[in-house]
């Protein structure tokens, strides 16, 4: 929501997709500026809707000049407890995203250009032992991959291609495990694992996102992962 808010104050039209219907009927009334918003309930898990989806964007005249994938779903189960619907949660969401940022990337190249930026994870680059995440890692790491090889594979049609990597930040997604109204308190126990000395906010993360979209303050930057985790991969306290 931040990086939307931030993007149409700087008078770009945003389409925010989701599948929570409070969340995007908040974002229409919520999110003012010079820009506009529109919104799109899609359910990620649902093949047939994600299909619609990149049909839409495949028939779409207008030029998407950028893409955000920020999607996601966290919830530390160990390795020896996962099952198929687990491990399914992480990695089918993960296919949703390859197709859907193919559609844009073709709208992209259509019309000259654009900038993809994925949200991955610090957990993609390091193993917690308290927060078990063997198939979260994995999906976000793939993730990270996927950023190196479409940088590569779309410059061509200037389109550049980077990703962050945030550690413990206090939104949504922690919801999954975390009572939903406690999540700020739960999350203030982390402040001290990060050099830093406080865990990540959304303007943290928005902030960096907007600069890896814009070509004036990031054009020579492409297939980078971007670690904004409060330092933690310099050193965990």
């Amino acid at each position: 929501m931040e990086t939307a808010r931030r993007l149409i104050e700087s008078g770009d039209t945003v389409l925010i997709v989701g599948r929570d219907h409070e969340k995007l009927d908040a974002a229409r009334a919520n999110l003012k500026g010079p820009g506009s918003v529109e919104t799109l309930s899609v359910d990620l898990y649902d093949g047939t809707q994600v299909d619609a989806l990149v049909a839409k964007v495949n028939t779409d005249t207008r030029h998407i000049s950028k893409l955000v994938n920020s999607a996601g779903y966290f919830k530390p189960t160990s390795f020896l407890d996962h099952t198929r619907a687990d491990y399914d949660k992480y990695l089918d969401l993960n296919r949703s995203i390859f197709f859907v940022t193919q559609a844009v990337a073709k709208n992209m190249k259509r019309h000259g250009g654009g900038s993809i930026v994925n949200i991955g994870s610090m957990w993609a680059k390091q193993a917690i032992k308290a927060t078990p995440s063997s198939a979260y890692s994995m999906a976000k790491a793939g993730l990270h991959s996927m950023t190196q090889h479409l940088a590569m594979e779309l410059a061509d049609h200037k389109i550049r291609v980077n990703a962050v990597s945030p550690a413990v930040v206090v939104t949504p997604i922690y919801g999954a495990f975390i009572e939903p109204s406690r999540i700020e308190e739960t999350l203030q126990g982390f402040n001290g694992f990060h050099p830093i000395g406080r865990v990540g906010r959304p303007e943290d993360i928005a902030s960096i996102i907007t600069t890896l979209l814009s070509v004036e303050q990031s054009g020579w930057v492409t297939g980078a992962v971007w670690d904004v985790d409060g330092g933690v991969m310099a050193g965990r306290n």
